[in-house]
């Protein structure tokens, strides 16, 4: 169990056990379903772990190029790719650390596909397709809202499709479930079957929160044998970003000052909602805090005197960078650790250097115990960036 106190703070803490907890569940799914799951960089990229990874899986799905060049130089294994759009200056790369390219339009498929003929090496080419249904109710988060830059429509594939398109690639969920899956792939068949029969593999993307306690992995599993078992030519790949790390690790961080304005107790952090996680402000959704209450945001204005109620303020100049509120058992003191559960996915890489804020270290926590950190920031971190 981490100890807080024994961690530098800022900092990101991954534990080794609970990672390989998922990697386990994840493998599972995968061997007993007969398709092939692989780690999606957008939701976690840090490749230091990856040895922990390829004991587990074999392949990662990039939509840049420093992602595939990642995947090839720190997995060891060509990338599956897929990106809006491609350019001229950035194609060879994903030539170079890919297996799998998949283009969101046919004009991209039609200005690249001859450069992938033309290569030495070869690379199976796919085409991303909207089945124009997904029921992700946050727009920011719904890749197929209405108008979407987001893929091919059905109606908009000739009968025949282009030679070169091995595969279709459709992303439709966002933490779901395994019965969101269910009536996703019956729109899926339903618009695109017909084209199955020219393909060799379709990805069903990412956004299957498989390792959530209340998942039925039972449920999926027979899912991904029925679909297999009406198209066994097919091989299916499914590419999850958090599932891999979800309930893995914390971020710390300490409590550097207490203030109050019109009745609002604020604790400011040495962590920035902006900075650091990003998604809570997006989403927005309010993350677990070890050790207390988690209340209506609004909650910190009518608290009760005597009760512990806190905003959670960022390390920022940004108006809006807090949270709140939040119960404690005490009152908090300047130096106390506070720890935000599941901060491993998406919030490491969605990082970012606003206001120069210091970035939280990275670390690893062992199986026995031992803390590893992997990565302290510096000022060159920022300066470099900023040049």
């Amino acid at each position: 169990m981490l100890n807080p106190t024994q961690v530098p703070s800022p900092c990101y803490v991954m534990e080794e056990e609970l990672l390989r907890q998922n990697m386990s569940l994840i493998k599972h799914v995968a061997d007993t379903a007969g398709v092939e799951i692989i780690l999606a960089f957008k939701a976690f990229a840090m490749w230091k772990s990856f040895p922990i990874f390829r004991e587990y899986i074999h392949y990662t799905t990039a939509s840049s190029e420093y992602e595939a060049r990642l995947a090839y130089e720190e997995f060891g294994s060509k990338a599956h790719a897929y990106s809006p759009a491609y350019t001229e200056a950035n194609f060879p790369a994903f030539l170079r650390y890919c297996s799998h390219i998949t283009f969101n339009s046919l004009s991209q498929f039609g200005r690249f596909y001859p450069q992938v003929a033309a290569a030495g090496e070869p690379v199976s080419c796919g085409l991303r397709v909207n089945p124009e249904y997904s029921e992700v109710e946050v727009e920011l988060y719904n890749p197929c809202a209405p108008g979407t830059r987001f893929g091919v429509t059905a109606g908009l594939l000739p009968d025949a499709l282009p030679e070169g398109i091995e595969g279709f690639h459709c992303h439709c969920h966002c933490e779901s479930s395994s019965y969101e899956l269910e009536r996703t792939l019956q729109h899926i068949e339903e618009r695109f079957s017909r084209w199955f029969p020219q393909l060799k593999w379709l990805n069903l993307g990412g956004g299957h929160l498989m390792t959530r306690k209340d998942y039925d992995t039972a449920h999926l599993i027979r899912l991904l044998k029925g679909l297999k078992s009406r198209y066994p030519h097919l091989h299916i790949i499914l590419e999850p970003g958090s599932a891999f790390t979800w309930q893995t690790g914390t971020l710390v961080s300490s409590v550097v000052d207490i203030v109050e304005s019109s009745g609002i107790r604020t604790a400011i952090l040495d962590v920035s909602f902006t900075c650091h996680m990003p998604d809570c402000l997006e989403m927005p959704y309010q993350p677990q805090v070890r050790g207390a209450e988690s209340l209506p945001a609004d909650a910190v204005k009518t608290a009760a005197a005597g009760e512990h109620v806190y905003r959670l303020g960022g390390n920022s100049c940004l108006s809006g960078d807090y949270m709140g509120s939040w119960r404690f058992d005490h009152e908090l003191q300047v130096g106390e650790r506070i720890v935000f559960e599941d901060m491993i996915h998406y919030t490491m890489v969605k990082t970012n250097m606003f206001n120069g804020i210091h970035h939280p270290s990275v670390a690893l926590l062992h199986k026995d115990g031992n803390l590893e950190i992997y990565k302290t920031f510096r000022y060159e971190d920022y300066r470099d960036r900023m040049c």
